[in-house]
């Protein structure tokens, strides 16, 4: 019992040790991969943060409609415990997603910041023509992406088990969608596709503006830095 106690309490701790690292995409900085549990996680508890999922007691999902999920969390995803800390943080919303951000003294990115960053080799690359603007964040077609026709997890998956596409960034196509900056009204736009779609929509027109308040399983976020 001893040793599973220890267990629970060093596991987490390491864990929270995960870097997300910067990558320079022009004049600004982009995080590697989308922010995880882990990270979610180390800003809530310094800072005393509760989600609206979490006061409500629900996350969502699609069935016949928008169905509220009973304890679905950024730390809960799907009502339990995840697989690994280092899948996405999702449940979360526009504005959680900016606190989040700014607490790391970073901020959402503009989606032409984002756009620019998945589908324009900017960086050297063995892989990548450099200057090129490619359709997919996979390059000139679509795949190894987490989407209903590909990779097909059927669910997000570990930012860590993800291949690299333009520009060494990770799961800019599919597995979550990740809000940017740009607003309309009430709603902020979307990228990247989330692993419930097919992978057409990981394209740059596949971005929808979603309500700011919102927040679902299939929604998470990477942030953006000036340096």
């Amino acid at each position: 019992m001893r040793l599973i106690i220890l267990l629970f309490l060093i596991i987490p701790t390491s864990l929270f040790a995960f870097e997300n690292p910067k990558v320079k995409i022009n004049n600004f900085y982009i995080q590697k991969y989308e922010v995880t549990i882990a990270e979610f996680s180390n800003f809530a508890n310094k800072t005393n943060f509760k989600t609206e999922a979490e006061k409500q007691g629900f996350g969502y999902e699609y069935g016949a409609g928008w169905e509220k999920r009973k304890n679905w969390n950024y730390k809960t995803p799907y009502g339990k415990n995840p697989e690994s800390l280092t899948e996405p943080a999702v449940h979360v919303s526009y504005f959680e997603a900016e606190q989040y951000c700014k607490f790391i003294n970073g901020r959402l990115p503009s989606f032409a910041e984002w756009s620019t960053a998945a589908y324009t080799q900017v960086l050297d690359s063995k892989v990548f023509e450099k200057n090129k603007t490619y359709t997919y964040p996979s390059g000139d077609k679509a795949e190894k992406m987490n989407s209903t026709d590909l990779l097909a997890y059927r669910k997000h998956h570990d930012v860590l088990k993800l291949p690299e596409g333009i520009n060494g960034l990770v799961a800019m196509g599919g597995n979550v969608w990740e809000w940017t900056k740009d607003r309309k009204d009430n709603s902020a736009l979307t990228a990247g596709s989330s692993w419930w779609y097919s992978s057409s929509n990981t394209t740059k027109s596949g971005a929808q503006f979603k309500s700011a308040d919102f927040y679902a399983i299939y929604v998470g976020f990477r942030c953006a830095f000036e340096k």
